[in-house]
């Protein structure tokens, strides 16, 4: 049954706010959410159960100063690498925060409502948001304690004197789940006198309290600027801890939920192509659950499947991921997956709990360590010191196994974007994986901050240079992932929603089925994940023997079903009876 816009936010407003008195009453607030996104009070939202994106859909994840030249804005630089180098590979761009900021590298944000001047202005941006699908962060979850909003806060009058979530010390705060290990809250002199913040990440990041429902008319208002502006994906940054309850955990609680939900009618409503990206790096059950009934996040990450690819990788084995893949429910039409190996936040381990034992994720952690690798630690429920993420260049983590570097570092890396590009799902990759950047060091000891490592900034004469040189490793990786996504994104056996099965080939194999929705076509995609050649039965694979199968990676033609088929190290082949790819 669908209902007209007040009155669905109405039934979410009451989810939202149940137990709460408030000053306004629901309607009053939904017809004010409504009125911010410049809707009608009757207006109903797109067909459920639609899918947005096909095969073809790919994004690219960046800062806006990935690349930088002199006497040129970065999203005017950034721009014109992507039309150069990727205008036909790539279908989406993720400009990771372009906000004015105080700190961590975007996420905590002064204001919302300005593009930082170093990168640019609200031009750039539309600039790009016409060529290619724009995505943009949602930093929803808290604001710079820079920002008016919180100077307002102190000063006890003005917008955002009431924005902010406090509690005091000696309340029951000992299930409060969180990845920092830094004091939950901090103490600030205000007009009000002392006050206690809720610093869910940093004491410069701090929280925002949703229980006042201005909060949430305001981040509208700011969802339907980034609308006008051209952006189609909203990426929620940090939204499983959005809602606290004092005594509770404060991470995933219905309200959370309820507000993402509440979202989504929204933005539905406003354009049927825009969609929401929740970032939850949370256990994977935990994650799943902000798909709702496909009426909650559009696409979630798939943050088990860094982890889970590199161990397989590093280890020779992959058991564990095929276990976890054969454990995850086929998404629904409307919903799918987003499915990434890097980020600019390097690689979680939450999402690997449950999935590999503490032995075989202390041993990626001390690889990664051999391999030039940093590890953020978290604070466990016992207090003990777990290791939350490892901050490490792609290039870099894929350079050798278990037993130390080797050869196959370039074949390794491409076989495990590979992987990821036949998975159910979008890809998305990071630029500084299509640019194979190596551990920036330099900007870690400038910073000292993890994450650092990984968020190279490319001087684009220099990145030229290295790319116009075929000789180069970051020339070879762009062409060889160039080249994969083009073959890609002509299999509708690979559109994100398409049929997969996990084969059992062993653990040195890697493989699935894909079959696209009307069945036309069909793809084995396999991998030796090992450092040793190893062969494929065909067999095992039940080709049907009246069609012509094809590696679309290769062109090989395989003329005996019943053969055995040699893979060299780390590599990958994609069987069609529909070969569309070279």
């Amino acid at each position: 049954m669908t209902y007209p816009l007040t009155d669905k936010l109405v039934m979410q407003l009451q989810v939202i706010y149940q137990g709460i008195t408030l000053k306004t009453p629901l309607e009053q607030i939904a017809s004010r959410l409504i009125a911010k996104m410049g809707l009608a009070e009757n207006a109903h939202g797109p067909k459920p159960f639609q899918n947005r994106w096909n095969e073809s859909d790919i994004v690219m994840i960046t800062y806006g100063d990935s690349i930088v030249k002199d006497g040129e804005k970065p999203l005017v630089t950034l721009k014109h690498f992507i039309d150069t180098h990727l205008s036909d590979e790539l279908s989406a761009v993720h400009i990771l925060p372009f906000f004015p900021y105080s700190s961590d590298d975007g996420f905590s944000v002064l204001d919302y409502s300005s593009v930082n001047e170093s990168l640019g202005d609200w031009c750039d941006i539309s600039a790009i948001s016409k060529e290619y699908k724009l995505m943009a962060d949602l930093v929803i979850n808290h604001c710079s304690a820079r920002s008016i909003w919180f100077e307002n806060f102190i000063k006890g009058e003005g917008t955002g004197h009431d924005y902010f979530y406090t509690a005091l010390p000696n309340d029951p705060l000992d299930k409060v789940v969180r990845p920092r290990t830094s004091p939950l809250l901090k103490s600030v002199t205000s007009q009000n006198g002392e006050q206690f913040v809720w610093c869910t990440f940093s004491h410069d990041q701090v929280d925002l309290d949703f229980s006042n429902p201005e909060v949430l008319i305001t981040f509208v208002g700011i969802i339907k600027q980034y609308l006008d502006a051209g952006v189609r994906i909203f990426r929620l940054d940090a939204i499983a801890f959005l809602w606290k309850e004092i005594g509770t955990s404060c991470i995933n609680l219905p309200q959370t939920h309820e507000v993402v939900r509440l979202l989504r009618t929204l933005i539905e409503c406003a354009n049927e192509n825009a969609i929401i990206i929740t970032e939850t790096n949370i256990p994977n059950t935990q994650n799943l659950a902000y798909f709702g009934n496909a009426n909650e996040a559009h696409a979630i990450y798939n943050f088990s499947l860094p982890p889970l690819l590199i161990y397989s990788l590093i280890s020779g084995d992959c058991q564990a991921l095929k276990n976890w893949l054969m454990r995850m429910p086929p998404a629904q039409n409307g919903t799918c997956y987003f499915n990434f190996i890097a980020s600019h936040d390097g690689i979680g381990l939450r999402p690997a709990e449950g999935l590999l034992s503490d032995e075989n994720i202390a041993k990626m952690v001390k690889t990664m360590q051999q391999f030039g690798g940093l590890i953020s630690w978290r604070t466990s429920e016992d207090g003990s010191q777990k290791p939350y993420e490892m901050n490490i260049a792609l290039f870099d983590a894929l350079k050798g196994t278990v037993n130390g570097p080797d050869k196959y570092q370039f074949q390794r890396f491409l076989c495990a974007h590979s992987i990821m590009m036949s998975l159910e799902g979008i890809p998305g990759i990071y630029i500084h994986s299509l640019l194979a950047t190596e551990n920036d060091y330099e900007k870690y000891d400038n910073t000292h901050h993890n994450r650092a490592i990984n968020r190279h900034r490319w001087q684009s004469e220099l990145l030229t240079t290295q790319l116009n040189n075929i000789y180069s490793h970051h020339s070879k990786v762009l062409g060889a992932l160039k080249r994969l996504i083009q073959i890609r994104k002509a299999q509708p056996a690979f559109h994100p929603n398409a049929t997969q099965f996990v084969l059992q080939l062993g653990p040195e194999l890697f493989g699935v089925w894909r079959q696209c929705i009307n069945r036309s076509q069909s793809i084995f995609s396999v991998a030796n994940i090992t450092n040793t050649p190893t062969s494929l039965r065909l067999n095992e694979l039940n080709l049907i023997e009246t069609e012509n199968w094809y590696d679309l990676l290769t062109g090989q033609h395989i003329t005996d079903i019943n053969s055995e088929l040699a893979l060299l190290p780390y590599q990958t082949i994609w069987l069609t009876n529909k070969n569309k790819g070279i």
